[in-house]
């Protein structure tokens, strides 16, 4: 039966069925998608035989909307939808976002804060003592204690708060069935210990067996030193391999227990949670209020692959989807996209083939295979590691199938890639293909800042990697005879930055001719390495102290001058450069970012380069045709790859 899953009881009826099995509660309007956590897991049941009713962003101020399929036969799941529900609704400056693209007609309050918290509480008021089960992004990364920018506090595991029976964190699709099959089997809920890449709460620990005690709650809320070290016990213990279960206790009759992941899926089961029969596409219900914005950049996109072992400080994959690839075939990826061909409003373009990481196509050395990911040590930073499998043939044979698609126009390529592992693949095909044929136009990078100390707390790789990849993309782009900008993604204030490193990276911008348009602060989200230093002020990997920025005004001083040029912003770069005794770059010389105040009104869009001029002798600089104009934007609302369920990005991002 090729439709939409049950919205009604009427839908329930109308399908034959007396009751569902499991109704699913999401914080997203119902969209029938893959790169929709609440489509794939739901999708998941249905071909394992089990009926799923579909209750998508609920009032929460009564248990009318949940009880729409009466009281399921095995239980309840509960996800806040793919981002976040605080992250969803809030800037990094704690500022109500005004628009929300997973809800019908981009309006904001469709979801409660807290979301996950909220809906399982609800269900807790309708149905006592029904089983309640969360998962995605929010449930899996506040599986445990965990800071919380929001309220600025360490909060308590999110399977305590919301009163749910189980957690499932990272991704579901094999933990959903096994523990279907054992609710169906007659297993109590509470009885469910058993499953990998679950989190489950016991009064004792007697039964729990192989486990490593977490400092306790008491404990981490009053000495930052043990939240540090128990967040890395909790950073090293991701790999499905080498990861120990782990305890955490709240109370003498109150512990949370965390299984070890999941296995992650192999090719074919990836292929056959690809295949499933979605409609791909918003529900028909939300036409009329303007349909689902989200849907817009993914419906042609084609997820190839997911985890990543990049290992950037500020993203939430290792904790969530891990560090082992996983990919699928080129024989299914093909068929989807040759799927797209017959819909009526696709134009030829395919919008991205990737995932966390597009370049990431396998595991990242033979050891990990085997042994699993090295906990202590990283792939790509500080160096390359000298076991670092590096090799982009499988995805460039991949591109050219799609490529070769009657009615396809163009593949595009815009998730992240990691142009560090990029720039050390020493053959140059998947470079040169990239350049020739999946971008148009410009190429978004990730180099997110110039100084090496901020970047090694990023786990970014040093700035002289950037620069030798800018100088590579100058020289392709060359040969090819293309006119094709780089716009680099810059991030302010995070861990370990200073306002002399704010002001070096403002002189670099300055020497390249570009101010972006926008910037990101960094943000504070839950379980990321960096998030753990901006909280403790410690660097857990070392236990050495840490500069974080948390000042608002130093804040701000930071992100001015990255646009230093912009007139609003004279104030705040006169007064950073001031504090920073900076002096000399206020004047008429041509390494000056501003000019003395009583000149500042001269300081006028006339002085601003219109396009980035670029020398081009300096390796680290962009060539661009000063006949052309360019507008050149970078989004402020780049992220963490991290906060999104769907492991799928709609922007053009080279991390």
């Amino acid at each position: 039966m090729n439709e939409f899953l049950p919205v009604s009881n009427q839908d329930m009826l109308d399908r034959g069925w007396d009751e569902v099995d499991f109704a699913f509660i999401s914080g997203d309007a119902y969209v029938d998608h893959p790169s929709f956590g609440v489509a794939i897991i739901s999708r998941v049941l249905e071909a394992n035989g089990y009926k799923v009713g579909i209750i998508p962003q609920p009032r929460w101020d009564t248990t009318e909307d949940i009880m729409v399929f009466g009281r399921p036969r095995l239980g309840f799941l509960v996800a806040a939808g793919n981002i976040d529900s605080m992250v969803n609704h809030y800037t990094v400056a704690k500022k109500r976002r005004t628009t929300d693209v997973y809800t019908p007609g981009g309006v904001m309050g469709k979801r409660p804060d807290r979301a996950t918290i909220v809906y399982s509480n609800l269900v807790r008021q309708a149905y006592k003592d029904i089983p309640i089960m969360i998962g995605g992004i929010e449930a899996s990364l506040r599986r445990m204690a965990h800071y919380d920018y929001w309220d600025n506090k360490v909060r308590r595991s999110i399977l305590l708060d919301s009163q749910a029976d189980l957690l499932m964190y990272g991704m579901g699709e094999r933990i959903i069935v096994e523990v279907a099959d054992a609710l169906n089997s007659g297993i109590p809920i509470e009885q469910i210990t058993f499953v990998n890449g679950t989190v489950y709460k016991v009064s004792d620990t007697s039964s729990v067996y192989d486990a490593e005690f977490l400092p306790s709650y008491r404990t981490i809320i009053e000495n930052k030193d043990q939240y540090a070290k128990s967040f890395y016990k909790q950073y090293i213990n991701t790999d499905t391999i080498t990861a120990k279960r782990l305890i955490e206790k709240y109370k003498d009759n109150e512990y949370v227990v965390q299984n070890p992941p999941m296995q992650p899926l192999t090719q074919s089961e990836m292929d056959r949670t690809y295949a499933l029969p979605y409609m791909r596409n918003y529900h028909p219900m939300y036409k009329e209020a303007g349909g689902i914005s989200a849907i817009e950049e993914v419906k042609y996109s084609l997820t190839s692959n997911r985890g990543c072992f990049g290992g950037c400080n500020f993203c939430a994959l290792t904790f969530h989807q891990g560090r082992v690839i996983q990919a699928r075939s080129h024989e299914s990826m093909v068929k989807e996209a040759e799927s797209f061909t017959w819909e009526e409003d696709f134009k030829g373009y395919i919008h991205d083939v990737g995932g966390p990481t597009a370049n990431f196509r396998s595991p990242s050395c033979d050891r990990q295979v085997k042994k699993g990911v090295c906990s202590t040590k990283q792939c790509l930073v500080p160096k390359p590691c000298a076991n670092l499998k590096i090799d982009h043939s499988d995805y460039v044979v991949l591109l050219r199938k799609l490529r070769s698609i009657p009615k396809v126009k163009k593949v595009f390529v815009r998730s992240g890639i990691r142009f560090d592992y990029l720039i050390n693949d020493k053959d140059d095909t998947f470079f040169k293909e990239l350049v020739e044929h999946h971008i148009s136009g410009q190429l978004k990078v990730a180099p997110e800042h110039v100084s090496d100390q901020v970047l090694e707390k990023m786990g970014k790789p040093q700035n002289d990697v950037y620069e030798k990849f800018t100088s590579k993309y100058k020289e392709i782009n060359d040969k090819l005879g293309k006119n094709q900008f780089l716009v680099p993604y810059l991030m302010s204030s995070h861990p370990g930055s200073t306002l002399e490193d704010a002001i070096k990276l403002a002189e670099y911008l300055r020497d390249l001719g570009y101010m972006p348009e926008q910037v990101q602060d960094f943000y504070p989200t839950p379980s990321t390495l960096s998030t753990c230093m901006y909280y403790t002020g410690i660097d857990p990997r070392t236990m050495k102290s840490v500069y974080v920025p948390k000042n608002p005004h130093e804040k701000a001083m930071q992100r001015a001058l990255i646009q230093y040029r912009n007139p609003n912003n004279y104030a705040l770069v006169t007064e950073a450069l001031r504090t920073a005794g900076r002096h000399d770059l206020i004047g008429f010389g041509p390494e000056c970012l501003v000019r003395p105040r009583q000149f500042a009104k001269d300081f006028t869009n006339k002085d601003k380069p219109s396009k980035v001029n670029v020398d081009s002798n300096k390796s680290s600089k962009v060539n661009v045709d000063s006949n052309k104009s360019s507008k050149v934007n970078v989004d402020s609302n780049k992220s963490s790859k991290v906060n999104v369920d769907s492991n799928k990005s709609s922007k053009v991002n080279v991390d």
